[in-house]
């Protein structure tokens, strides 16, 4: 385990599932109780009971053991290593099912691709609630399968990703009316992803044999195709690139799964920021990775692409930008500031090789 003085990044590594989640839960034992009981905490605020939380998670350990149940191995590991029940890592990994119990939205994240120097590159804010900045962390992934890096929350197996064999992974929520944790989660789906497939292909076909019961959007880029894979109880969608771009933030853009979208979480705030960024490529195509990220700035007035929490406000509504995000999928490189595109200029990045 390494920390800099801003952020903690983990080595994990294990040569099985088990060993993998005991890497992860020993290097976070000091922490990782904390990290849990902000969630719950968040779980409480936002409409989920302690026991829906647990009946949640007992869906959501039933659905893995019946598709990975190696996942199972490794949370139990994680729970072991750090010294936590079981059941507290679970819901960790499905936060994103678990908050969907409560029916309540959050401010979210925004993710393009583009084509720079012949070549593609993504670029993502990832915006959550302020409260939780202490618990995020990036880290190196070691083990059976393929090798990734990235940005995590503590106990969460993977976020947003790059793998050695350049397949980078972006994600956003979305809501649906059917949601509900009787899937893979998709924290759980993106580690899944990043360390079995060695293309956007083999991702989507992967996707496409998975329990999804919730909803969310996987960005993922090689270095042939960039697509945005729309998931939800209504089936996978991909969204294809168009004229070398794919832009993503928190609603469905496939009519199917549209029909039955939870517009009251995240609407008109989601379309509001997709229009911005779209007028911003229409002026002209960025020359480089520094200038996408620009095009995610936003000021006072415009659509929310930059978050800033608003501290008059209470926990569940103190929504910020706490990273942003570059992947090369051809440098196999994930480059992470701790802070906002507005950051991008002067800050510290942190760049990992999968």
């Amino acid at each position: 385990m390494t920390t800099t003085p801003e952020r903690l990044h983990l080595d994990v590594s294990g040569a099985t599932p088990r060993e993998l989640g005991l890497s992860r839960g020993t290097a976070l034992r000091a922490t990782l109780p904390a990290a849990y009981a902000k969630y719950a905490e968040l779980f409480r605020v936002l409409g989920v009971s302690e026991a829906h939380e647990r009946e949640g998670v007992e869906r959501v350990i039933a659905a893995l053991e019946g598709w990975r149940p190696q996942l199972v191995e490794q949370l139990a590991g994680v729970a072991e290593g750090a010294g936590i029940e079981l059941a507290q890592v679970v819901a960790l990994n499905a936060r994103t099912e678990i908050i969907a119990l409560g029916g309540r939205g959050s401010s979210e994240c925004s993710t393009l691709t583009a084509q720079i120097g012949g070549h593609r590159v993504g670029v993502q804010t990832w915006d959550w609630h302020i409260e939780l900045d202490p618990f995020w962390h990036t880290h190196t992934v070691t083990g059976p399968g393929l090798r990734y890096a990235g940005l995590t929350e503590q106990g969460i197996l993977s976020k947003i990703g790059v793998n050695e064999a350049g397949l980078a992974l972006h994600f956003n929520i979305l809501g649906h009316r059917g949601d509900g944790p009787d899937g893979v989660p998709m924290h759980l789906l993106s580690s899944v992803v990043l360390s079995e497939c060695r293309s956007v292909d083999e991702a989507i076909e992967l996707i496409r044999e998975a329990p999804v019961a919730s909803s969310s959007a996987f960005t993922m880029l090689d270095a042939q195709r960039a697509v945005s894979v729309e998931m939800s109880p209504a089936g996978v969608f991909p969204i294809e690139e168009v004229d070398g771009s794919v832009q993503r933030t928190n609603h469905f853009q496939h009519g199917t799964p549209l029909a039955e979208q939870k517009s009251e979480i995240y609407e008109p705030d989601s379309s509001e920021r997709l229009a911005l960024v779209r007028e911003r490529l229409a002026e002209g195509a960025p020359a480089a990775a520094d200038e996408l990220v620009r095009v995610l700035l936003s000021g006072e007035g415009e659509p929310p692409l930059t978050c800033r929490a608003d501290m008059s406000k209470t926990y569940g509504e103190r929504w910020a930008t706490l990273a942003t995000i570059i992947t090369d999928p051809d440098a196999r490189t994930i480059r992470i500031l701790d802070g906002m595109p507005t950051d991008a200029e002067t800050g510290a990045w942190r760049t990992l090789v999968a």
